[in-house]
Parts: C-alpha cells; structure tokens; sequence
C-alpha cells in the first residue's frame, strides 16, 4: 500500500466445484465448468472439527470455511506473531440458510419445543469468523462482513488496512457462502437473477443470469517484514484496497458503472498506483445484463479499449456471493504464479452495445505478472476493489 506496513499473503486456502484445494482449483479454473449444479461435491467435514457432533453443529456454510481455512493456516506455516495481534476478518452474504430453513421446518411441523437450541449460533453470520478464531487461538479483531456479493473483497480490504496499520500483524481474512436451499434458490428465481440456460457466460451477447454456487477460500495475511523473518512462502502483496456505495438501488447498479468506476480509482490511488500500471482485472462478471454492462462502461472509461487483461472466472465457478471475492483474490494470485490468466469460459458470442475492454476468452492468455485490480459489486451498491501484486 502507498504508505504504512506493507501486506503478504502467505496461506491460501479454497473449497469451490472448481476444486477444493489451491492445486485442484487452478486447474478447474482452466479446465471445463461443471456441468449443472455448482456444488461442492463429496464434501466430508468431519477432518476439519474434532468429532462428528461438532461437525454437525456448524452450518454448511461453515463447514466450508473451516476447511478452506485449515488449508491456508496450513501454508502459512508456524506463526510467530503474539495471538493477541493475530485476527480474523471474514465475509458471508447471508448466513446459516441451509440451518434456518430446516427450523423453520422443524417448528412447522414438530413444534417450537423441537426446534434446535443450537439454531442460532449455527444460523448467526458471524459464526464462521467465530469457528476460525477459536479453532487456531486468535485473539485479536474478529469481525464478519455482510455485504452481499461484496463481502469477501471488503474482509480482504479491511483484514489489509488493520495489517497496514499497525493494529494487527496477521489477519485469516476470506469469505464462505452456502444458500442454494429451497428458499434461498426459489428466491433468485423469482428475481430473474438466475441462468435460464444453465450457463456462465460473462459479457456475451446472450448471457441471462448468473449460476450459483456455493464455496469458501481462505487467505492469511501478514505483516511483511514478519513473514519474510520467518521465511513464510509469500505468494503477492495486497497493495491497495477501496470501498464505496453507489446509493442508488437495492440490487440493479449505478447508471454507467459510476460506482465501480470510483471504487476502482480509490484501490489504485490508495495503492499509489495510475490506471495504467494495472495489467489484470478480474472483474466481478457476473453474468447479468446489468451488472456486467455497468463494469464494462466502468473499465473502459478508466483503462480506455485498449487497457488490461480483464478475465471473469465466475464462467467456471459461477457466483458464489459473499464468499465471490476471497475466491477470486486468490485466482488472481494463481494466476501471477503459474503467468497465466484463465480464459473466460461461457463467452462465445460478442456483445455490441457493451462498452470495449481486453476481455481474455478462448484460451489463457501467457502474461508478465504486475498490479492486478479484483473487483466485487454486490447487491445493495456495495463496491469493493482490492489491488494485488506479486510476490
């Protein structure tokens, strides 16, 4: 960041139906989307809580973040940091549905007397930042967004900030998201937000909806100069972060992208960047008409038709709201590790009234990592930007 502490990420971790492990998501990342559903499939728990009754007292939504954070603690290794400077900042969009669906059900049918009292810690959306604080001792800030679509990207950006700081020295900061119930999927129908055909395909022509999904991934952050102490394995630098509103409706955005143009001029400022020293975007690209012509606009008015590399990878993933952004954060640092953008998959068919970007599609492009820029744009108007680098 253009001034304070600098920031490393030095633990990755992912659960996603593109792959549940860093290795595995890179390469779904680069291979087919799945077809149908996007679920995680033959997901077990059980290694990630001490016995099966703990397991089946965390919602699903949970039980996806703890895998994917058990993963990235893993990476990072041996902590030197005292834990009362050791953090969690975590994001979800909704919560424990899959738990509130199932009571609501129980108190229908059996009576209020059978409903769990478990319900509401397993419900509640700060339960997965909880679970991560106590699993692994960290005794500093642990705080949960809900900022819709936006809330992996802001716990990054905030997790960031509280490193840069000074206020903490590692934050375990990502997002988890599991709402494709009954009600929560019956609820994105009927709002015409879904894919009627069953298919991702950002900024085409004939794109209808997003698919959803369902996932978590996991990132610690470290103060720099502590991780190269201790000689973690530093795979980039969170260079610079933004948040904003567009104030101006609950889930359709900004007229001409305002709000994204803005939050991505903030990220680049605060990272003491120009627009033309980032090379890669990895736009939000929901697949909606809306939301993908608004941050089209948004990036050709920053960058010009001619800017950087701009890849969507909810093509493969598809969306998987507040968890959306830690996901793609750590896409981005894959792909300045192995220097390649994934192609955008879905896309096939140009889109002539959408504004012109560098849009990666066919294959993967080879490319020469520098400052990447990772967008998220929930419903709400909420606006996050986060500016990655290299290691």
């Amino acid at each position: 960041m253009s001034d304070g502490r600098r920031v490393a990420v030095v633990g990755l971790g992912v659960v996603s139906c593109a792959g549940s492990s860093v290795d595995d998501f890179w390469q779904g990342l680069n291979s087919d989307p799945p077809e149908g559903e996007r679920r995680v499939v033959d997901f077990d728990p059980a290694p990630f809580y001490d016995n099966p009754k703990e397991a089946r007292r965390a919602d699903r939504s949970v039980q996806l973040g703890m895998a994917s954070a058990a993963q990235a603690m893993a990476g990072a290794g041996e902590l030197a940091s005292d834990p009362d400077r050791c953090g969690v900042i975590y994001g979800t969009g909704v919560g424990g549905l899959q738990t509130f669906e199932d009571q609501v059900l129980v108190l229908d049918r059996k009576g209020a007397r059978r409903v769990s009292p478990f319900m509401v810690p397993m419900m509640m959306p700060n339960a997965p930042g909880a679970a991560i604080s106590m699993r692994y001792g960290l005794a500093g800030p642990c705080e949960v967004l809900t900022t819709a679509c936006a809330a992996g990207t802001h716990a990054l950006g905030y997790a960031a900030r509280l490193i840069r700081l000074g206020v903490v020295d590692v934050v375990v900061a990502g997002g988890c998201e599991s709402v494709m119930t009954p009600v929560g999927t019956a609820g994105f129908v009927n709002m015409t937000a879904l894919s009627n055909s069953g298919i991702s395909m950002p900024f085409d022509k004939n794109r209808d909806g997003f698919m959803m999904t369902e996932g978590a991934a996991t990132l610690v952050l470290e103060e720099w100069d502590s991780a190269v102490a201790r000689g973690a394995t530093i795979w980039g630098e969170i260079l610079g972060t933004a948040s904003n509103a567009d104030a101006h409706h609950i889930t359709a955005p900004a007229p001409g992208g305002a709000g994204a143009l803005r939050c991505m001029q903030l990220a680049i400022d605060d990272a003491g960047l120009e627009p033309g020293d980032i090379v890669h975007v990895n736009a939000h690209g929901t697949s909606t008409a809306l939301n993908d012509a608004a941050e089209a606009e948004a990036l050709n008015k920053l960058f010009g038709p001619n800017g950087p590399l701009v890849t969507s990878t909810k093509g493969v993933t598809g969306h998987a709201l507040g968890a959306a952004g830690a996901l793609e954060a750590i896409a981005v640092l894959l792909s300045m590790r192995h220097r390649k953008i994934p192609a955008t998959a879905g896309w096939t068919t140009p889109d002539p009234e959408l504004a012109e970007f560098r849009l990666v599609t066919g294959e993967a492009a080879d490319w020469e990592p520098g400052p990447s820029l990772s967008n998220s744009f929930g419903f709400g108007g909420h606006n996050g930007c986060i500016v990655i680098g290299p290691a």
